[in-house]
């Protein structure tokens, strides 16, 4: 099991400049996580690319089903008080300090395409 962040979860699904990596990932590990967070980020993410007529609505709704199959009882509640000492700490977002939090907290690997957190959060 790997916690992976919702830009992954997106390459998967999206055809973009990480998809390859993102499809590597999951061959080599299917037991994807995430905190609960990631539901609303790829929302987004789902709906810049209808605003921007990538696609439409039609197929970003059984995208974003696709995706809940996938992490399907590894979404993930996590503690706000750490949450938030993290992001303090390591002077990052929250939404991302919600993503390495759960990985430690769980002490699985953190799977990202963000260079600065992979380098902050080696």
């Amino acid at each position: 099991m790997i916690v992976v962040d919702t830009n992954l979860i997106a390459y998967l699904y999206v055809n973009g400049e990480y998809s390859e990596q993102a499809e590597k990932v999951c061959q080599k590990d299917s037991q994807w996580s995430a905190p609960l967070i990631w539901r609303s980020e790829f929302r987004n993410i789902l709906m810049k690319c209808v605003n921007n007529n990538s696609f439409g609505l039609e197929t970003a709704l059984p995208i974003m089903g696709e995706a809940e199959i996938l992490l399907k009882d590894r979404e993930f509640v996590v503690k706000s008080e750490e949450v938030l000492k993290l992001a303090s700490s390591a002077s990052c977002s929250v939404h991302d300090a919600e993503f390495v939090w759960l990985a430690r907290e769980m002490g699985v690997p953190y799977i990202t395409v963000d260079p600065w957190l992979l380098q902050t959060f080696p």
